[in-house]
């Protein structure tokens, strides 16, 4: 199941002293979209990394093997046969999500640029909209936690982004954080304008390029990405995605968008959310 409705769900069911959506209704729109695009864009890059390099497949495969075959005797072979089996399907699916050879610049250029956004401002108790994790670092923990565990993937962050690494740890268990989100007259992160730059250049562009394609019962997506081509089969649950983005951006109020405009302009968000130009 998709986790964005589960933490929607979470939400109503609890009071808001733990909410992990922003008071402030741009910001919680800035959440919302980094969490799509992490939920969407940025699982591209841990799969490819799972699945591409020998390495990272021969411990994932074994890994997931190692939760359903317990014991030991007979179990060790029966272990190998479906680390073998369980891995070639996935290999197999590479394609359906994007995960080509031709897309691997793309691909990889997005989980770098990434790290690089974030090792600038988070850690040391600071997430992307204040003291308090959003649902925009959990949505990004969800890809990056296995990130930093598989073993290509792992060391680049650990050379390139170190702090990072351990952020993503300390995520991993924020039993009795409280914090507080970031002041109105306080400045937003560069880490998150460089997120909006990879939603701009990257993942809404896609999206909206995935939304014509199916609209022309064209059955794959072409389109030019950090300079590199990038084509997939087209994914309809997206248009799901595309939709409540755009339905988000239309439901904010003129001080949000007031705001928020400017910045989606100048990150190249701003023509695929609004009505008027999307």
């Amino acid at each position: 199941m998709d986790s964005t409705p589960i933490i929607y769900d979470l939400e109503s069911r609890h009071d808001n002293n733990r909410s992990v959506l922003p008071d402030n209704a741009a910001d919680r729109f800035l959440a919302e979209l980094i969490e799509d695009f992490a939920d969407e864009w940025l699982t591209k890059a841990m799969f490819h990394y799972r699945w591409y390099y020998a390495a990272d497949r021969d411990v994932s495969a074994l890994w997931i093997a190692t939760d359903h075959v317990t014991g030991g005797g007979e179990a060790h072979s029966e272990r190998r046969d479906l680390a073998q089996s369980f891995g070639a399907r996935q290999v197999s699916r590479m394609e359906l999500v994007g995960c080509t050879e031709q897309n691997k610049p793309v691909i990889e250029c997005t989980y770098e640029r990434l790290l690089d956004a974030l090792e600038c401002d988070v850690g040391y108790g600071q997430y992307l909209f204040g003291t308090r994790p959003s649902i925009a670092d959990f949505g990004l923990f969800g890809q990056l936690k296995t990130l930093a565990d598989d073993p290509t993937p792992q060391w680049l962050m650990r050379q390139r982004s170190p702090t990072v690494c351990h952020w993503v740890r300390q995520l991993d268990d924020l039993s009795g954080l409280e914090g507080t989100w970031r002041g109105r007259d306080e400045p937003l992160l560069p880490s998150v304008r460089t997120l909006l730059e990879l939603c701009g250049q990257a993942y809404l562009p896609f999206l909206a390029v995935n939304e014509r394609a199916i609209h022309a019962e064209q059955e794959s997506v072409t389109l030019r990405i950090f300079a590199h081509e990038f084509s997939q089969p087209t994914f309809r649950y997206q248009l799901k995605c595309y939709s409540r983005l755009r339905a988000l951006y239309g439901a904010l109020d003129s001080d949000a968008r007031e705001t928020l405009d400017p910045l989606l302009e100048e990150t190249g968000c701003f023509e695929f959310l609004s009505s008027e130009r999307a």
